[in-house]
């Protein structure tokens, strides 16, 4: 919790002390000053800083977010409606993630310096090297429009009036392309630090001693090798989950996604302050839970490894 603060806190200032007027950006240049005056005290922005910051910790200490400028609605049920959204686009984008980079690096750490550990290691730098918006875009361009076999934007068909089973295909294909796009980045890191650690521990001693006594390569590389390995890739998947929401913001944005991105996005550009602030404290709350999550798994994988 203190985390959480402290970051609320760092936020809460920058955005208060960042150049630009919100009642500017909700009244227009060209308002009258007597409205520009009554907008002001309408949101408490004629008070001190010190005391906005006080009244702002005090209504969060309660379960207030406050009130958005420009939505007129709770910052919390307009998050509520957008976070399903981007929880499905990064989960499925992680899944895949760790889906596919764990057999990867395991079939590259196979045969070090190998042919296809050169290939692959060669193809997850040059995806780690490619930023996500050039990818999407490039992806919208070869697979949606030149091939035609997903959908360009949005999380479903417009104008589709679909239920049930229907409906839950039409979102899957409109998922596919984002999530791998948001998926590269994070596949290309963990398929590295899964070769890494499996070519450490597949030399360690008591991997040898396994081999002398007939233990089967499939089960050296799951019983013994693999949940020591995957420590640095839990770590890191823990400690990137707030890059993989960065990430998700622009894919968002690229693909039309409905998420918590397009909504920071607009926030960001009518200075609407309390929206702003909200989603910082979600998405930083969500960080530190992705983080004690981590140290959980952790200690699952590693028995040495003990909870106080």
């Amino acid at each position: 919790m203190p985390t959480v603060l402290g970051i609320v806190l760092i936020a809460f200032l920058l955005i208060h002390l960042a150049p630009g007027d919100p009642v500017m950006a909700l009244a227009g240049e060209h308002g009258d000053a007597a409205y520009y005056e009554f907008m002001r005290e309408r949101f408490g922005l004629n008070r001190s800083l010190p005391d906005q910051m006080l009244t702002y910790f005090a209504r969060v200490a309660s379960g207030d977010l406050g009130m958005s400028y420009v939505h007129g609605r709770s910052t919390a049920s307009l998050i509520m409606e957008r976070a399903p959204a981007t929880l499905l686009l990064t989960g499925s984008a992680l899944l895949l993630a760790v889906i596919v980079s764990i057999p990867l690096g395991a079939f590259a750490a196979r045969r070090p310096h190998g042919s296809w550990d050169v290939s692959i290691s060669g193809a997850v730098l040059t995806l780690y090297s490619a930023p996500a918006f050039w990818l999407g875009q490039l992806a919208i361009l070869a697979i949606a429009l030149k091939l035609g076999w997903l959908p360009v934007q949005g999380m479903t068909t417009a104008g589709d009036t679909q239920s049930g089973i229907m409906r839950a295909l039409d979102v899957a294909r409109h998922l596919i392309l984002p999530a791998m796009v948001l998926a590269s980045q994070e596949l290309a890191v963990l398929v590295r630090l899964t070769r890494s650690g499996l070519i450490d521990e597949l030399a360690r001693d008591h991997i040898r001693t396994a081999r002398a006594k007939g233990v089967t390569d499939a089960a050296i590389l799951i019983r013994h090798a693999m949940p020591r390995a995957l420590l640095p890739a839990v770590t890191v998947i823990g400690a990137r989950v707030g890059q993989l929401i960065a990430g998700a913001v622009v894919i968002e944005i690229v693909f039309g996604w409905p998420g918590i991105g397009r909504l920071l996005l607009t926030s960001l550009q009518n200075r609407d302050t309390p929206l702003l602030l909200a989603l910082f404290l979600v998405v930083s709350f969500t960080v530190v839970v992705a983080n004690l999550l981590t140290d959980l798994v952790h200690a699952a994988l590693d028995p040495r490894i003990t909870l106080r």
